[in-house]
């Protein structure tokens, strides 16, 4: 049975832990799943890495970013972070994360919501799947967060 991991955090506007976990259940419904919320997104490296040795296939991070350029510097240090882990784990990390900048504060939750749900999915796929259900998908110009950017088709 697949094992799902969840990090979170406490600064997010969104709960998009429980979204993400939702979406597992319903993709997945006999996957065990396990969150874990940390504070903010520089403690989400060691939160996977804590799933990782509690057994998780694979991890799903959600975090949530403002606006200032300390904040910008904090996400690249988590997505390094989250790298490391990943390679070290030889398991995926899906790194969700949505910038408070990037869109009206109306639109956030709507953001938040789809980048959650669709980012989770691929989790199940890239856990239960081993990815193979992606490739049908590959060069579409799928989107999470945003309407899909859509295929180029050759003219072959």
């Amino acid at each position: 049975m697949p094992k799902y991991g969840i990090v979170d955090t406490t600064f997010s506007r969104v709960d998009m832990g429980k979204i993400a976990y939702e979406t597992i259940r319903r993709e997945d419904p006999d996957g065990e799943i396990i969150r874990y919320t940390v504070p903010g997104i520089k403690d989400m490296p060691v939160g996977a890495a804590k799933l990782f040795e509690r057994g998780c296939d694979g991890v799903i991070t959600l975090g949530w970013v403002g606006k200032t350029k300390l904040d910008k510097y904090s996400y690249l240090a988590t997505s390094i972070g989250l790298i490391q882990a990943q390679l070290m784990a030889k398991k995926h990390i899906m790194d969700v994360t949505v910038h408070e900048d990037e869109v009206e504060e109306s639109k956030l939750l709507s953001l938040a919501k789809d980048r959650a749900a669709k980012h989770a999915v691929n989790l199940v796929k890239l856990v239960r799947d081993g990815g193979g259900s992606l490739s049908a998908m590959a060069g579409h110009g799928l989107r999470q967060g945003y309407n899909n950017a859509g295929q180029i088709l050759s003219e072959d």
